[in-house]
């Protein structure tokens, strides 16, 4: 790990080229998630600049989402919350009796947990009327959760189902018993097929504040349809994905 009493000083040095170092170090594993980088007093006698080009040069790299200041203590490489989605397999019915998201975690020695925001009747947002192929503003079931990976908020997801759909099953309820997939099964609707649309983009202030991002992280967002055995659609989640928390890996073989 480079000295923080280093002394060198570098003719010209602005904060993109300290940012820059910084950022290379961070890279090759010089500093580790958790290290603390080296302070304005240090940047300052070791690029020979002054205290607002350091302040500069590390506000960067927190605004890269590379690290985050911790008050009255320094500025550290941030850490990440990062588990892997395994594509397909997330959906096997093997691991109906769970939540997806909570099998996944387990197998991976984490912790997810949720909590339930909103059950209701509602209008079909624009985007679920779309993809469960009814009008405009037709009264739809929500589900609409936070989830949490090991305490922390990485996930919105706000499912969506016909109302003839869930009207047997326990999914107008706060705990179900079992996952979507499931209750869904269980009230005639086999899951069969599985629609996923990804995007990634930056966060509002709400959502910032809902997941509790740190600057510089963007979100997924992600869109999953649902359809039963007879090719109806029967459920479409809307979800805000911290775009830091998620490994996506898909293992297949390839088509013909």
């Amino acid at each position: 790990m480079p000295r923080e009493d280093e002394t060198e000083v570098k003719v010209g040095v602005n904060a993109a080229d300290i940012a820059r170092d910084l950022r290379g170090a961070i890279t090759r594993g010089e500093y580790q998630p958790g290290d603390r980088l080296p302070g304005e007093n240090n940047l300052m006698q070791q690029y020979g600049v002054a205290r607002m080009t350091a302040r500069t040069a590390v506000s960067t790299l927190q605004n890269e989402g590379l690290a985050v200041a911790h008050q009255g203590r320094g500025v550290f490489v941030r850490e990440r919350r990062h588990m892997q989605r395994h594509g397909t397999e997330r959906y096997a019915r093997s691991r109906w009796q769970k939540a997806v998201l909570g099998a996944e975690a387990a197998e991976q020695n984490r912790k997810a947990s949720r909590v339930v925001r909103l059950l209701a009747t509602v209008p079909a947002p624009e985007k679920v009327a779309q993809r469960l192929a009814l009008p405009a503003d037709t009264p739809v079931w929500t589900r609409q959760r936070l989830v949490f990976l090991d305490d922390h908020p990485i996930q919105i997801a706000d499912s969506y189902y016909p109302l003839d759909v869930v009207e047997r099953s326990t999914l107008r309820e706060t705990e179900p018993g079992s996952s979507d997939f499931a209750q869904l099964d269980a009230v005639g609707h086999t899951p069969t097929r599985i629609r996923e649309e990804w995007s990634a983009r930056m966060p509002s202030p709400d959502e910032v504040s809902a997941l509790s991002l740190l600057p510089g992280t963007p979100v997924l967002e992600f869109v999953r349809t649902i359809t039963d055995q007879t090719g109806r659609p029967v459920e479409v989640m809307l979800s805000l994905i911290a775009a830091d928390s998620a490994e996506m890996v898909y293992d297949f073989p390839v088509p013909d």
